[in-house]
């Protein structure tokens, strides 16, 4: 069975403050430490601040900023190992560094540079035992994707790269035990001599991929039928009985309603949501973020393009609400419901003076 990137269940207030210890919490301005006393759920998310500086903060559930970490530039997704002990934020493609840092200030951030002729895609994840780091990159001369593997024990010096078995790698996960990725190629070629320009929409090659952790051998390969070769599959996340989800962004005609989430397992064929089609319209043919809540059975999906939040139950595919978020942003499954931002600075309804970025991690 493959499991998610919280491969266990999210610590509890107390284990979490217990862990963080007296030192982070004295570190913290008297604000910071009223958040964390009064939090019950921990999250981190990128954003940009009003005079256009960079960040990683830690927020609480009710959306009260507890810390801020200062990035060189924008980034897009971020990782956190089992224990939340380490997180990880990824530059925006095509960007060249990593950021991986202690949420409760137990040593200083350590920034990664990419490799020669490699950019990060905005995502990975960590190893099961939180040893190694991986991450999605690509291989711009020869248009491959692969991840990157940096060793945690060893400053994150990078210790070798495996192929993703497709083109334009976005989003990533491991399995519980760390023995399969999970990568979802979004199938589009870039190159950072043209920026973020999209090089081959008329002959996208999107496909989701299993493939060993140990090896790097392919275990698994699904592609889309011709009519879907817009479809670009982004990203993902694991329910409690082991299906990985995949959340997609449509680069096709823009009068088209094709399927923009879906499921599969190990062994099996790509299962799309049948969403209602005016969901499907709500969503604009542009789902920027995908969660989902284990506990509850959910699925929740982002559009900030329809500024609409949606969500299915996992086991049916029958959808379950739909907001209006202007501007919505990231997910994340929290204690009583997800965890929701937007760009303008909301989180969980509480507005701050700073942009949240695309994702959001729970530790």
């Amino acid at each position: 069975m493959i499991a998610g990137k919280n491969r266990i269940a999210p610590i509890e207030r107390r284990s979490f403050l217990k862990m963080a210890g007296a030192a982070w919490a004295l570190g913290l301005s008297a604000t910071g430490s009223e958040a964390l006393a009064r939090a019950e759920a921990v999250y981190a998310s990128a954003f940009m601040d009003r005079s256009g500086a960079y960040g990683i903060a830690t927020v609480s559930e009710r959306g009260e900023i507890i810390e801020r970490v200062a990035l060189p530039a924008r980034a897009h997704g971020l990782a956190a190992t089992a224990d939340g002990s380490r997180a990880v934020a990824f530059a925006r493609r095509p960007g060249t560094f990593a950021l991986v840092f202690s949420p409760q200030q137990r040593f200083e951030p350590v920034t990664i540079r990419a490799a020669d002729g490699r950019h990060f895609f905005g995502h990975g994840c960590f190893s099961a035992d939180g040893r190694l780091l991986y991450a999605t990159e690509n291989d711009f001369d020869a248009n491959r994707g692969m991840i990157g593997i940096y060793d945690g024990t060893d400053g994150y010096r990078r210790v070798g790269e495996f192929e993703t078995y497709g083109i334009g790698p976005h989003d990533m996960t491991l399995s519980a035990d760390g023995t399969l990725m999970a990568v979802a190629n979004g199938g589009i070629e870039t190159h950072p001599d043209f920026g973020r320009t999209k090089l081959n929409l008329d002959h996208m090659e999107p496909s989701l991929a299993l493939i060993d952790a140990a090896t790097g051998a392919l275990v698994e390969r699904h592609t889309l039928s011709a009519a879907l070769k817009p479809l670009s599959t982004r990203h993902l996340d694991i329910d409690a009985a082991g299906r990985i989800w995949f959340a997609c962004q449509w680069e096709g005609a823009r009068d088209a309603v094709p399927p923009l989430a879906g499921s599969f397992r190990r062994g099996e064929d790509l299962a799309f949501l049948t969403l209602p089609e005016e969901t499907t319209a709500r969503l604009a043919n542009y789902v920027g973020a995908v969660a989902i809540d284990r506990a509850r059975d959910l699925v929740g999906l982002t559009s900030p393009v329809g500024n609409s939040l949606v969500v299915v139950d996992a086991k049916s595919g029958r959808v379950l609400s739909e907001k209006t978020v202007d501007q919505v942003a990231g997910i994340a499954a929290g204690g009583r419901d997800f965890a929701v931002s937007d760009y303008r600075g909301g989180f969980n309804g509480l507005s701050s003076p700073v942009a949240w970025d695309q994702h959001i991690v729970r530790l």
